[in-house]
């Protein structure tokens, strides 16, 4: 095409340049379209460059002309090229389309620790019959772990308990230790209670001590029934008549309504603890279910110790009563037929959803 391209020639130029770019399939493809209408070679430029062969005015009007087509080519190559670019967007949305019409994934439910929920349940049902619920330190000194609980330096029952010790010496120059028991709340309880009833003890009277002490505690073992960290619940009843008739009830009572049935049996069995005196295990037997007719022991106890109840500036001529120290693992291992206690630490949410 020359410089003397006439109106029907441009308007032919735009419809060629058109068409080419409608057949562009790419973004590339489209580029080498626009270079051959519109590139330093492209058939517009050289029409430009013919018009300085022309008279002025003729000049004037055919370059109009020329920039009025070259105007309609970039539409067209701008129209082509946002056309490849909402396809090639469609193209994504369509790879990356979410299906609503499908059910949305849900976020998985947590739920308490079976030790927790045992552990709640049996402050809930202590609550009910009165008692208290206390908590302690889980590093305690020498005094509160073992003497004051009638078990003095070299005494042979500390070698009952393999206990971890810390590496800092209390006032007594003993060293500290991971909790071996919670029966340390017993003192600690007990001694603010006769602290704040001073007038009371004065005259010589004094409201019942009623207290449960649930909590973590520490001792060197590891094996399907027992773990370097486990829990206990200490309990104790503390008055002027308080009986091993009423650790029997207060006991019996607290296991038909933490496994919720009635039928089932208490026994006790000769036993030593150095803070109680005498001295029991107690057993419980179902009386159906899969662990009918076993004798399973859940509980030590007994009367507390004279000397226990000095230490906690209470006189043993007025005020007895009974103590008792059960392990919430193992009755949470009875209530939810667990045999192994090293599942409840394991932290497989296969076993623990089974709680929720």
């Amino acid at each position: 095409m020359n410089a003397f391209a006439d109106s029907s020639d441009l308007a032919a130029l735009v419809q060629d340049a058109s068409a080419r770019f409608e057949q562009a399939g790419t973004p590339a493809d489209l580029e080498n379209a626009k270079a051959q209408f519109l590139g330093k070679a492209g058939r517009v430029t050289e029409l430009m460059k013919g018009l300085g062969q022309l008279a002025i005015d003729e000049k004037k009007s055919r370059g109009a002309a020329i920039n009025q087509a070259k105007q309609a080519i970039e539409a067209a190559l701008g129209a082509r090229r946002q056309a490849l670019q909402d396809a090639e967007l469609a193209r994504q949305l369509q790879a990356e389309a979410l299906d609503v019409t499908l059910p949305g994934r849900e976020r998985g439910m947590g739920g308490l620790h079976p030790i927790s929920r045992a552990w709640e349940r049996i402050e809930q049902v202590f609550a009910s019959m009165g008692f208290d619920i206390a908590d302690g330190p889980e590093i305690e000194s020498d005094w509160f772990n073992f003497t004051a609980l009638n078990n003095p330096p070299n005494h042979p029952a500390r070698s009952m308990q393999d206990t971890f010790y810390v590496d800092l010496n209390g006032e007594d120059g003993q060293p500290f230790c991971l909790r071996t028991h919670t029966s340390p709340m017993q003192i600690r309880y007990a001694t603010a209670h006769a602290k704040r009833h001073a007038a009371q003890l004065a005259r010589g009277e004094m409201s019942e001590i009623r207290v449960i002490a649930p909590g973590r505690t520490y001792r060197v073992d590891n094996d399907a029934t027992h773990s370097p960290m486990f829990h206990q619940v200490e309990g104790l009843w503390l008055g002027e008549n308080v009986s091993f008739k009423d650790l029997k009830v207060t006991y019996l009572n607290f296991c038909k309504a933490f496994f919720e049935t009635d039928e089932l049996s208490l026994r006790f069995r000769p036993s030593y603890f150095p803070f109680t005196e005498p001295s029991a295990e107690i057993d419980i037997q179902f009386s159906s279910g899969p662990l009918a007719g076993k004798w399973l022991e859940v509980s030590g106890s007994g009367q507390v110790h004279p000397q226990v109840v000095r230490n906690m500036g209470l006189d043993p001529e007025r005020f007895i009563g009974f103590a008792f120290g059960s392990g919430i693992d193992r009755l949470a291992m009875l209530r939810y037929g667990v045999n192994d206690l090293r599942l409840f630490f394991e932290g497989d949410t296969r076993f623990l959803s089974q709680f929720r």
